[in-house]
C-alpha cells in the first residue's frame, strides 16, 4: 500500500513538472503576433529559451522568464531576411551591421550579382570568428568562378575550363552555399553565354541550390533577359530568383505588367521562380557599367590601352551619347556619384554637375568624355535615377516578390550611398503599407520572412513557431519609417523597438545592445 502511494506521488510530481514550463530567457508579452504566413495577426506572447522559440500564444500570467518585454500595441514578427546584399569587406569593418538591424533584418544573403568570396569554406570560418550581429548565408558567384578560370577574357571556355568551373561551384555548394548567382552586366559575367550558365546552375541544383540572377538587361531588352533566366532554370532543373526586378529608362516605363505576366506564366506552368525588389526609383552600381562590354575585356590595363586610341575613345563617347538619347535625356543628370575616393567632393553630385566643375562645355559629348576620365581614374559607385514610381508600386504588388536592399553593411557617414541600405524594409512598412496601402502589413511581413526562408531553404526560420530559431523583430506599425534619403543617406530607420537574433536581445528600446549572436546559415549541400 505504501509502495503504491509512493508511486502515485511520484507520478503526480512528474505530471506537475511536465505541466510547469521551464523558465524562458526572454518572454515577449501582449503583442500583435504576425506569424509570417500572411495570416491576420492575433494577440499573444512569445517565449524564447536557448536561442529557440519554445511557446507562442496566450501564455499563463505566471509564465517564468528572466526578461519580459512588453509588446502592447506593437507588432511581433519573425526577423526579416534580406535576400540580396553585398556585405563582403564591410563585415570586418562594421560587424554590428547596425543599418540592417535598425531595419528589422536578422539574416542577410550575400554573394549576389555573380560576385562572392572565391573560397566560401574559408569565408564561413572567417564569419564564425567575426561574430556578426546578423546571420549570413552566401551564394557562389558565377562571375567569381569564371574569373578564377578565365580571368576577364572575352571568350568562351574550353571543355576543360568549363569542367574546372563546375568543380569550383561543386566545392562551394559542399561548403554551404545556398545557390549560384550571376551578374550578367558585369565583367566577366557579361561574356557568359546561356549554355555555360545552365551547366553551372545544374551543379548548384544537385545540392538543392537555386539560381539567382542579376539579368543581362533591365531596360530595353529586359523581356529577353527574363526569358533567358527562365531558360536557365528549366534546362538546369533549378528554382530561379530574379534579382531586383525593375524597368529602367523612360522609354520603357509603364510596361511592368508584361514582365510580371512572363514570370507568372512560368509559375503557372510549374516552374519555381520568384523575384526581389528594393522600393526605390533609383538603382546603384558602378560607373563602368555604362561602357560597352568589349572595351572592358581583360582588365583595366587593357581598358586604358583601348581608350588611349583616339578612334576607340570617340566611338565609346558616341556610344554613351546614343545611350543617353534612347532614354530621352539631354544630359547625365540622372547619374549621381555615391563614392569616389580620389575626389570626395564629387560625392552626391551628378555627372552633369561634375562636368561643369571641370569647366567643360555643357553638352552630352563633353559629359561622356568626363565619364571616361572618371572611369580611368577610379570606378566610382553611382546612383542612377531611372525608374518610375508607378512601376515600383506595380512590382511591389506581385505576391512572389521579396524585399531586398541590394546593399552592404553601411559604415556611418562614409560616402553618399543609396538609401536602400538603411531603409528598404521600413520604407515598405511605413510608406507603402501604412500610407499608400499598396499591400497589407500581413502580406509585407510574409514577403520579408517566410517567403525568403522557403525560397532559400531556411527550414527553421521565417515563422513564429515553437522550435524555430528565435530571430524576432518587435516594431511599432504606426511609427515605423525610413529616414534615409538620397540627399542625406546616413540615417537609420525608426520604429524597431526590439530585435532578437538567435534568442539574444540585439536591439533594445531602439538601441543596439552590442550583441553579436549571428550565425552562418548553410545550404543543404554542406559537407
Amino acid at each position: 500500500m505504501r509502495l503504491l502511494l509512493l508511486l502515485s506521488l511520484l507520478l503526480l510530481a512528474q505530471l506537475l513538472a511536465a505541466q510547469t514550463p521551464r523558465r524562458a530567457d526572454i518572454l515577449i508579452r501582449n503583442g500583435r503576433l504576425y506569424d509570417g504566413t500572411g495570416n491576420t495577426w492575433t494577440l499573444g506572447d512569445v517565449a524564447v529559451r536557448d536561442g529557440r522559440i519554445v511557446a507562442v500564444g496566450r501564455l499563463p500570467a505566471d509564465y517564468p522568464a528572466d526578461t519580459v518585454l512588453d509588446a502592447h500595441g506593437l507588432a511581433v514578427a519573425p526577423g526579416f531576411i534580406d535576400v540580396h546584399t553585398h556585405i563582403e569587406d564591410d563585415e570586418v569593418r562594421q560587424p554590428t551591421a547596425d543599418n540592417f538591424l535598425y531595419d528589422g533584418v536578422t539574416t542577410v544573403i550575400t554573394g549576389n550579382c555573380g560576385s562572392s568570396r572565391p573560397d566560401l569554406r574559408r569565408y564561413f570560418r572567417q564569419l564564425d570568428s567575426l561574430h556578426l550581429s546578423v546571420n549570413v548565408a552566401s551564394l557562389v558567384g558565377q562571375g567569381t568562378v569564371r574569373k578564377a578560370v578565365l580571368g576577364r577574357a572575352q571568350r568562351q571556355p574550353t571543355a576543360a575550363e568549363l569542367a574546372r568551373m563546375e568543380a569550383l561551384v561543386d566545392s562551394a555548394m559542399r561548403a554551404g552555399a545556398v545557390g549560384l548567382s550571376s551578374g550578367l552586366i558585369y565583367i566577366p559575367g557579361t561574356y557568359t553565354r546561356t549554355p555555360e550558365l545552365v551547366r553551372l546552375a545544374r551543379v548548384a541544383g544537385r545540392y538543392h541550390g537555386l539560381y539567382a540572377t542579376h539579368m543581362r538587361n533591365e531596360s530595353d531588352s529586359v523581356r529577353q533577359a527574363i526569358q533567358e533566366a527562365l531558360q536557365v532554370g528549366r534546362e538546369a532543373g533549378v528554382a530561379v530568383q530574379i534579382s531586383h526586378l525593375k524597368l529602367g529608362g523612360q522609354q520603357n516605363w509603364g510596361h511592368t505588367d508584361e514582365l510580371l505576366r512572363l514570370i507568372e506564366a512560368a509559375r503557372q506552368s510549374g516552374q519555381p521562380v520568384t523575384i526581389d525588389q528594393y522600393p526605390y526609383t533609383a538603382s546603384s552600381t558602378s560607373l563602368s557599367t555604362l561602357l560597352p562590354d568589349d572595351v572592358q575585356a581583360d582588365g583595366r590595363d587593357s581598358l586604358r590601352v583601348r581608350l588611349a586610341r583616339p578612334a576607340t575613345r570617340r566611338a565609346v563617347e558616341e556610344f554613351l551619347v546614343q545611350r543617353l538619347k534612347r532614354k530621352g535625356l539631354r544630359h547625365f543628370s540622372y547619374a549621381v556619384v555615391a563614392g569616389f575616393p580620389p575626389e570626395p567632393g564629387y560625392q552626391g553630385r551628378s555627372l552633369e554637375e561634375i562636368n561643369h566643375l571641370r569647366r567643360r562645355p555643357h553638352t552630352a559629348r563633353a559629359e561622356a568624355a568626363t565619364i571616361l576620365d572618371l572611369v580611368l581614374q577610379y570606378d566610382a559607385g553611382m546612383v542612377f535615377h531611372g525608374m518610375s514610381e508607378p512601376d515600383v508600386q506595380n512590382i511591389l504588388r506581385y505576391p512572389q516578390n521579396m524585399v531586398a536592399s541590394d546593399a552592404s553593411i553601411r559604415v556611418w557617414q562614409e560616402g553618399a550611398p543609396h538609401p536602400r541600405g538603411y531603409g528598404s524594409n521600413a520604407r515598405v512598412l511605413g510608406h507603402y503599407v501604412r500610407e499608400l496601402h499598396i499591400i497589407t502589413l500581413e502580406e509585407a511581413i510574409r514577403r520579408m520572412t517566410s517567403l525568403p526562408a522557403q525560397t532559400f531553404g531556411f527550414s527553421d526560420r521565417g515563422l513564429l513557431r515553437p522550435g524555430f530559431a528565435a530571430d524576432i523583430v518587435v516594431f511599432a506599425p504606426v511609427t515605423v519609417a525610413d529616414k534615409s534619403t538620397f540627399a542625406q543617406p546616413h540615417q537609420y530607420s525608426v520604429g524597431m523597438r526590439y530585435v532578437l537574433v538567435n534568442g539574444r536581445l540585439t536591439v533594445r528600446e531602439g538601441q543596439h545592445t552590442g550583441q553579436r549572436a549571428g550565425q552562418v546559415l548553410y545550404g543543404p549541400g554542406k559537407q
